[in-house]
């Protein structure tokens, strides 16, 4: 059963509306894009998929409801910046058991290496933040994923290593992916299909 947004619509405050009306679709075991220009709502249609913001207008359902409002939600979204998604009091070890608890074979298979689990956030760099972040969102609860530019801020070698191991995970599980980004020939490369906001 597919993830979707219907008739989604975004303001803040009573601000005009970011968007109103839009539509979106994911099927489990597909790989779908969102593109378009910098402020044009492609991270907050990514907020709204994945229940951490409520649409002004319009519903989010999985399977044909809402999105659980306890619990681990089937629906996980991996952010651009890793730092800001964690809590820098807190050491690796902690945060990743926050979602689940991946085996030593799962975090090897990631690059996750077993002294970066007693450091904390600041302590590491982007690329190995963000890893941490993705094993994180891959529980086994998790039935779709949400790529907001997820590897935007990292070198190529490590981007592809990234990309390479999400592909792998999603094509087992049979994940839906959402891949928001700037970047088209990432998203043709990766993507069935592309939505392009105008």
């Amino acid at each position: 059963m597919p993830l979707e947004g219907r008739k989604l619509a975004f303001r803040y405050d009573r601000d005009r509306w970011l968007f109103r009306g839009f539509d979106i679709r994911v099927d489990e075991g597909e790989i779908v894009g969102l593109a378009g220009p910098s402020g044009w709502g492609k991270t907050t249609i990514g907020r709204l998929l994945a229940g951490y913001d409520k649409p002004g207008e319009g519903e989010v359902l999985l399977d044909g409801k809402p999105l659980p409002p306890q619990g681990c939600c089937p629906v996980q979204l991996v952010f651009q910046h890793p730092e800001k998604a964690v809590n820098p009091r807190m050491r690796m070890r902690r945060i990743l058991s926050e979602g689940w608890k991946p085996d030593p074979a799962f975090r090897a298979a990631i690059g996750i290496a077993d002294e970066w689990l007693e450091r904390f956030p600041g302590e590491l760099s982007g690329g190995e933040l963000q890893r941490f972040c993705i094993a994180r969102a891959l529980g086994p609860q998790t039935r779709y994923l949400i790529a907001d530019e997820m590897t935007t801020m990292l070198d190529a070698v490590t981007q592809a290593q990234l990309w390479r191991f999400v592909l792998d995970v999603a094509a087992e599980r049979r994940l839906g992916l959402l891949v928001v980004s700037h970047e088209r020939k990432l998203l043709e490369r990766l993507c069935s299909r592309v939505i392009e906001l105008q």
